[in-house]
């Protein structure tokens, strides 16, 4: 699973002009399922957005990457985005072989979104629909964003204390279910 989770002052998502969903601070939060993830993967995922240290420390606000979602008491929307498992290494039309099929995936998203529930306060936690067209709206702070998959990609230290990675180019952070 693929996410790209982006701290918020304000977020929304609308379908046909209708807002679905509206939340205040917090994140929010793109989720894409691969055609070979399964429930490890939801759980992990879950885990890894509810425990990311992203926001400042309310005490002191300088000290920065102290605070999780949970710590805060901030919302998460969440929006699910197949297009993030897109191919675009071959010509100008992205190849999407690689997102699940969209019933299947439709519960995996499901199942995602219960587990996150449950990890956290039920009430916090919206999301757009499944598979409509949506227009997201949304006020980052910092800008904040991270890239997180749940086992694609991982980097890893190279001599000299720089960083390498199995897949050049790309800005990912593998979830690494022990931390």
């Amino acid at each position: 699973m693929r996410a790209v989770v982006q701290c918020v002052s304000s977020a929304s998502v609308s379908v046909d002009g209708q807002v679905i969903s509206t939340i205040s601070r917090g994140l929010m939060v793109l989720v894409g399922i691969g055609s070979d993830d399964n429930a490890t993967d939801i759980s992990n995922l879950a885990n890894k957005i509810l425990s990311l240290r992203v926001f400042a420390d309310p005490e002191n606000p300088e000290k920065l990457w102290r605070t999780n979602v949970k710590d805060i008491d901030g919302d998460i929307l969440c929006v699910s985005q197949f297009t993030l498992f897109a191919n675009t290494t071959k010509g100008n039309k992205p190849d999407f072989h690689q997102a699940m099929a969209s019933g299947t995936s439709r519960e995996m998203y499901s199942t995602f979104l219960d587990k996150i529930r449950q990890l956290y306060k039920p009430e916090k936690i919206k999301d757009g629909v499944f598979g409509a067209m949506m227009s997201v709206s949304l006020t980052n702070e910092g800008p904040v964003t991270f890239t997180l998959d749940t086992r694609k990609f991982e980097y890893v230290d190279t001599p000299g204390g720089g960083r390498s990675s199995e897949n050049k180019g790309s800005v990912v952070e593998k979830i690494d279910p022990e931390e």
